[in-house]
């Protein structure tokens, strides 16, 4: 079974001055918008995957005239329970696992999570930025390693892109820094592609159960070019190393790294045409759904666990197609928590097995 959220506590938390949440395998957090829903799910991401999906300045996380707030979480599950909490103050957030200080980067070894907002159902349409902080954000959670992997490189990039930004820069230093920028993007990438690659299969196959049929393919677009797939480290080092010299020029006159995973893309089509352009709004929709439920997949898959599912306010954003498709997932023996303004988007045997909370009450 793995473990589970049993309670939540917010202590001067966003909306919250004290609030205390039993959760079960299915809670439905009910009521009008603006009393703290969101507040309440925001917090329990926290605790799971070390940041939220706002990415507010620690200051925005405490209620309004108090010097610091804290949420808490109890897991329990296979005969253990673990303590989780968060204390912010205005500048920064400590956690602690049962007492013991952790890293926010250590948090999900707890137990991960996977987030479903409204915002994420313009998942196709958005900007390219989006997709990879999707995907870079479940393996951060999946892998501690991915996450150093990528924090190293993002800091190499944004130093060499200072150095690019010199009126004339030092070129023996950028020699050193395109050499540093090619191992850990070659690294990062490796990781990337093989993650993307147990994702993909796994989204493909969900899609095609929610559509009746469809043939959904995701497609890595690396700025590198293509082949990539299957290249080791030392080959992806050496072709992104070559990339940079061919693009020294235009860097340098951009003042800005132009090739790397910060580039990259995923793309969508749906039984051969391009989802962006040619998708139907369901279509595109039912993609961010099979990608969600794909994810839960594939944690199970890695960490032999289910993560906690946090559904905020889509019930109400998609079509009864899709919302009996949520429904079906989650009634799969996933803890999962819904935020809804209608309780009934929900068929009665759902609710007759949940926890209803009334929220703002």
């Amino acid at each position: 079974m793995g473990l589970t959220v049993s309670s939540l506590a917010l202590r001067d938390w966003r909306s919250f001055r004290e609030r205390d949440v039993e959760l079960s395998g299915m809670t439905v957090l009910h009521g009008r918008n603006a009393v703290g829903k969101t507040n309440t799910v925001e917090a329990l991401q926290l605790l799971t995957a070390g940041q939220s999906f706002r990415k507010p300045k620690p200051a925005q996380l405490i209620r309004e005239g108090a010097e610091s707030a804290k949420v808490a979480a109890r897991l329990e599950g296979d005969g253990r329970v673990v303590d989780m909490a968060c204390v912010v103050e205005p500048t920064k957030r400590t956690f602690t696992r049962n007492g013991k200080r952790v890293h926010a980067g250590e948090v999900p070894e707890t137990l991960m999570s996977v987030l479903f907002t409204p915002d994420d159902l313009s998942f196709v349409k958005r900007g390219a930025s989006y997709r990879r902080d999707e995907l870079d954000g479940f393996g951060r959670q999946a892998n501690r390693g991915y996450a150093k992997v990528l924090s190293a490189y993002q800091r190499a990039v944004e130093q060499r892109n200072r150095l690019l930004k010199d009126d004339y820069p030092d070129l023996a230093l950028l020699d050193a820094w395109d050499a540093s920028v090619a191992l850990g993007g070659a690294t990062l990438l490796q990781s990337r592609l093989r993650l993307f690659e147990r994702l993909r299969v796994k989204i493909a196959e969900v899609y095609r159960e929610i559509s009746e049929g469809e043939e959904l393919a995701c497609t890595y677009v690396c700025s590198l070019g293509e082949g990539v797939i299957g290249m080791s480290r030392d080959e992806l080092c050496d072709l992104f190393a070559q990339r940079l010299v061919e693009r020294r020029a235009d860097e340098v006159r951009r003042q800005q790294t132009l090739v790397g995973p910060q580039r990259d893309d995923v793309t969508f089509s749906i039984d051969g045409r391009d989802a962006r352009a040619f998708g139907s709004q369901g279509q595109q929709r039912s993609i961010v759904l099979a990608w969600k439920m794909a994810e839960v997949s594939l944690c199970e898959e890695i960490l032999g666990e289910k993560p906690l599912l946090l559904l905020d306010d889509v019930m109400s954003e998609l079509d009864s197609v899709r919302r009996d498709a949520v429904t079906r997932f989650v009634q799969g023996g996933i803890q999962t928590v819904i935020t809804t303004t209608n309780l009934g988007y929900f068929p009665e045997e759902l609710l007759a097995g949940a926890k209803v909370v009334s929220m703002g009450e």
